[in-house]
């Protein structure tokens, strides 16, 4: 199972613009939950075996950062 973990950072590309990339560094982590290095708390989910966060939100085209895009 692809999980987060502390010190490391996780990317994505937006749906819209390929250009901007998403970065999300793992401060800390729970069971559940992960903090960012710029204390933002994120609620993880799993999907297929791979854990996940919405950095911007959960809304139509919202980025999502799987745990298997380490940089």
């Amino acid at each position: 199972m692809g999980t987060f973990e502390a010190g490391k950072t996780y990317q994505t590309r937006s749906i819209c613009d390929s250009n901007c990339i998403i970065k999300v560094v793992v401060a800390s982590r729970t069971a559940k939950t992960l903090k960012t290095v710029t204390c933002k708390v994120l609620r993880i989910g799993v999907y297929q075996g791979v854990e996940f966060v919405k950095p911007c939100g959960a809304y139509s085209m919202a980025p999502i950062v799987r745990a298997e895009k380490g940089v």
